[in-house]
């Protein structure tokens, strides 16, 4: 399907209504898996798989470890609906096609967002390797997430689902993977942050920092979904880490630490109440 000339919602929309024709059953979760993270779902029942580009019409990722797949099946009793990496605003990408698989997944009935990430460890508890559940963000991107449908919510700004983060937490605890709280610092990108820009962001309250998820974390709160996040710690970051940080180190680092996230997210899934 094309995009040329369609707004995001009728996208989205256009989108549902295909997945719906065909898997009837809507997915309970939507999951966006980040930076080499796809090993997670390896096990998933596949009811239904295509690209991002052809279901949305958004352009492919052009950052290695994002195959740009859709994958909607089961696991371990519950419908997912998964997204095999990402698309970023240092793409040239704008805030709302970036946050458009969470337009879609709010679209399909999908009541909780699962973002993961890949991003370097601030706080000097963590090390590589390490999951860190996310309590908190800091959007260091200057854009914000005003998809059509959704509407700036007055009052409290909490982003993420505390009931969700203390199953993920306890999901980590249970199968035995060190885990953190934190806050997460999403930045535009492609640049990795300065020595200086790091110590800034340690004494603002940041625990890890990446180049994603902040956008789609608001967008899925102001579509009404339970959001909910981890990161995976796969380096440490600028100033702290000794050597000199690439995207092949943060895409080995999560492949590294995907299977510590794949028993997490079963952990997770398992208690959750099955889709009917």
């Amino acid at each position: 399907m094309t995009a040329t000339g369609e707004s995001p919602l009728s996208r989205a929309d256009s989108a549902a209504r295909l997945l719906s024709a065909k898997v009837p059953h809507p997915p309970a979760v939507a999951l966006v898996l980040g930076s080499g993270l796809s090993g997670v779902v390896e096990s998933i029942r596949p009811d239904f798989e295509t690209s991002t580009t052809r279901l949305l019409g958004t352009a492919s990722a052009s950052v290695a470890g994002h195959s740009g797949k859709v994958i909607i099946g089961t696991l371990f009793g519950v419908r997912l609906l998964v997204f095999l990496g990402r698309i970023h605003l240092y793409e040239g990408h704008s805030p709302e096609e970036q946050t458009l698989p969470v337009l879609l997944s709010a679209r399909l009935g999908a009541g909780i967002l699962l973002l993961t990430n890949a991003s370097g460890g601030i706080s000097p508890d963590m090390a590589p390797g390490d999951l860190m559940v996310i309590s908190d963000q800091i959007n260091m991107t200057g854009k914000t997430a005003l998809l059509p449908g959704t509407i700036a919510q007055p009052g409290s700004r909490d982003v993420y689902d505390l009931r969700l983060a203390d199953r993920l937490q306890r999901a980590a605890v249970t199968v035995g993977i060190p885990v953190h709280r934190g806050v997460y610092a999403g930045g535009l990108g492609p640049s990795y942050e300065t020595a200086a820009e790091i110590r800034m962001l340690r004494r603002i309250g940041a625990d890890a920092v990446g180049m994603s998820t902040v956008l789609e974390a608001l967008a899925g709160r102001r579509l009404g979904m339970r959001v909910a996040g981890i990161s995976v710690i796969t380096n440490l970051a600028t100033g702290i880490s000794p050597g000199r940080l690439s995207h092949e180190e943060v895409t080995a680092g999560a492949a590294a630490a995907g299977e510590n996230l794949k028993s997490v997210l079963r952990e997770f899934l398992k208690d959750l109440p099955p889709t009917p």
